[in-house]
């Protein structure tokens, strides 16, 4: 689990394909700032532009770390599959605050900036979402890009999906790779898990739910008479 809260600026700085076909995945390595891998140890998780990653090999001296990404995570993301700048976020501890929202560090889909602008001090970013998307984002409700979690001021309904319009203060642009933005960049997108699920109990009758856990149970207890009769 992760807060959408950028712990670190990181770099994409070799791509290495792990097969000769489009099935196999590739194997990145990602520099680090100083001293940020300190406290981390193989197998731990890492967001790569919001995108959950396990830590394959390690190297702290260098301050470096590689990670395997399948064919699949290429597909479902962006920006992955390149050199270049990406946000990193250790994942959460119990005892850490929770400053941004629930995040999984799993991508629903890929956006594009429509418009990324200076407004005054700040900047005004704008996100097509895919159709797919729309029915989860709301006004001041939550959103992930790339790993960062932003707050939508403003949604537009889209004929090829939903506009959404963010403000970005200085401190974010500073402190991520969101600065290096441009229009037409394609961005990774994960809605807000409360609303994934609040999607889902409204669209499942809860008549065939209770049919499900039905079945379950019945299931559950025919296994067990099953079992009492060859310990008998």
């Amino acid at each position: 689990m992760f807060t959408g809260i950028i712990t670190g600026i990181g770099q994409i700085i070799t791509v290495a394909a792990l097969g000769q076909t489009s099935d196999h995945g590739k194997r990145l390595t990602i520099a680090c700032p100083p001293h940020y891998l300190d406290d981390i140890t193989l197998g731990d998780s890492i967001a790569l532009n919001g995108a959950c990653m396990t830590v394959a090999v390690l190297d702290a001296t260098q301050q470096q770390f590689m990670v395997d990404i399948s064919a699949e995570s290429l597909d479902k993301t962006a920006g992955l599959d390149r050199l270049g700048i990406i946000n990193l976020e250790k994942a959460l501890r119990a005892h850490d605050r929770l400053g941004g929202h629930i995040v999984t560090g799993h991508v629903d889909g890929i956006g594009r900036v429509t418009h990324f602008a200076q407004h005054g001090e700040s900047w005004d970013l704008r996100v097509l979402a895919p159709t797919s998307l729309a029915k989860y984002l709301a006004c001041k409700g939550s959103i992930t890009i790339n790993g960062v979690s932003l707050t939508v001021n403003q949604i537009e309904e889209a004929g090829n999906g939903c506009e959404m319009r963010i403000n970005l203060i200085p401190h974010t642009l500073q402190n991520t790779a969101l600065a290096s933005l441009q229009s037409g960049a394609c961005v990774n997108l994960e809605i807000d898990l409360i609303a994934r699920y609040v999607e889902r109990m409204l669209s499942v009758d809860s008549g065939d739910l209770e049919n499900q856990n039905s079945v379950v149970e019945t299931d559950s207890m025919g296994k067990m008479r099953m079992l009492e009769k060859r310990i008998s």
